[in-house]
């Protein structure tokens, strides 16, 4: 669960739902400028490749629904625990994953990519060497301890059994022509990259777990970030775009990386008040909060 306070309010945000808006940002990707996910190279078949791009980013946190259907509340508001809160029980953490990529058996694909997700934030939580390529938006300015809480050994160990994974998905894709050469470095990375820029953006919009320029994030769209090292035209040719606010849910990306100007994007969200009534259910709760669309207008600077 997203949980970001706002006007003495709760904002909350499900996990698979902010997965399905960096899914939707992923299918609007791509104008003159950017490439749309599928075209980095030459592939034998490119829509199908993006297909399962799109599939994945929108599929990155599924192993989080079982989790929200019934959550762990917090003390203080018995609303359910902020991902910041939920991650403390590494394994808990680890088995969201392990259950997330077992739920599509035959998505070899995007399996592969959704994985690479959390190898690599546990990688970085292992204080290994990494290319700025690699690093998540999360830490683009500074380390958030609590999202990496845990035992190394345990990190290693799961990043071990995430490799085994990764090497039975990429056997199968080489073995059929038509996937061969997704897997090859250049096709491949800049799609892992996507699916962490985009799962930023999302966060941005969603979270207040994006670090802000300055001060203190408030999230929501309120802050300006930048997402570094987004994939341009190839996996060489790479920028970093400024995400800053232009207004209240009005958001302008420079440079601009979505084929409709303005692009006009949309998620659930529950709002509770902060003081909590101790006497009610929280599946009452809940389920009584009808969910609010959060709309957001991204756009460039010139249609800003």
């Amino acid at each position: 669960m997203l949980k970001t306070k706002k006007d003495h309010q709760s904002w909350l945000v499900t996990q698979p739902d902010h997965s399905q808006l960096a899914g939707t940002l992923a299918a609007h990707w791509g104008n003159a400028e950017f490439r749309q996910l599928g075209d980095y190279t030459p592939v034998a078949n490119p829509s199908q490749l993006r297909s399962q791009a799109i599939f994945a980013i929108a599929q990155h946190d599924n192993g989080w629904i079982e989790w929200e259907a019934e959550p762990k509340l917090s003390a203080s508001d018995s609303l359910p625990n902020d991902l910041s809160e939920m991650v403390r029980d590494q394994e808990d953490g680890m088995n969201r994953w392990r259950i997330g990529l077992r739920r599509f058996p035959n998505a070899d694909f995007a399996n592969l990519l959704i994985s690479e997700h959390p190898r690599l934030l546990y990688k970085y939580g292992q204080r290994n060497g990494m290319e700025e390529a690699e690093i998540h938006p999360l830490f683009w300015k500074k380390r958030p301890q609590q999202l990496l809480p845990g035992s190394a050994t345990r990190l290693a160990g799961f990043i071990d059994e995430l490799e085994r994974l990764q090497s039975r998905w990429k056997d199968r894709l080489a073995a059929n022509p038509e996937t061969r050469d997704w897997i090859e470095p250049e096709t491949l990375s800049p799609h892992v990259r996507m699916l962490q820029i985009l799962d930023g953006l999302s966060l941005g919009l969603t979270s207040s777990l994006i670090p802000a320029r300055s001060g203190e994030a408030r999230g929501l769209g309120h802050d300006t970030f930048e997402l570094r090292e987004v994939p341009q035209t190839s996996w060489e040719d790479r920028v970093t775009i400024e995400v800053r606010p232009d207004g209240e849910n009005r958001v302008v990306l420079d440079p601009y990386p979505f084929r409709p100007d303005p692009l006009v994007v949309r998620v659930p969200v529950r709002v509770f008040d902060a003081e909590p009534d101790r006497n009610e259910s929280f599946q009452t709760r809940w389920n009584t909060t009808a969910p609010q669309l959060l709309e957001f207008q991204l756009s460039s600077p010139t249609i800003a």
